[in-house]
């Protein structure tokens, strides 16, 4: 699971709700897109099935997801992307996360698949 800002605080709280579960996954606070620690997420993507999940606070277009596709594309690492897909609009924080499915729910359904 790799996020910043404020996705990464709802990372880790699916990493605890995940954990109680019995499922184990990384968070990875990427704070930097550029330059980006490939290394870091390399070796993270062969840990955990060469498969990456990110989550951002915007488009999925030129962020945090497009950079991490650029830094493992080419060793065959599966990412999938959590973002805003839509319309953003005004409200509560905690109301947004959960529009845009990019909350710890969102992120824990992308973990295990349900």
């Amino acid at each position: 699971m790799i996020g910043a800002g404020v996705t990464i605080f709802e990372a880790l709280k699916a990493y605890d709700a995940l954990q109680k579960k019995g499922v184990s996954i990384r968070v990875i606070d990427l704070f930097s897109v550029r330059p980006i620690d490939a290394a870091t997420l390399l070796a993270a993507a062969k840990a955990t099935n060469n498969r990456l999940i990110t989550v951002e606070d915007h488009y999925s277009a030129g962020g945090l997801g497009d950079a991490v596709c650029e830094a493992v594309a080419p060793a065959g690492v599966r990412v999938e992307r959590l973002c805003v897909r839509g319309i953003p609009r005004s409200g509560k924080p905690d109301e947004l996360l959960h529009r845009y499915q990019i909350d710890a729910d969102a992120i824990e359904k992308a973990v295990t698949g349900s």
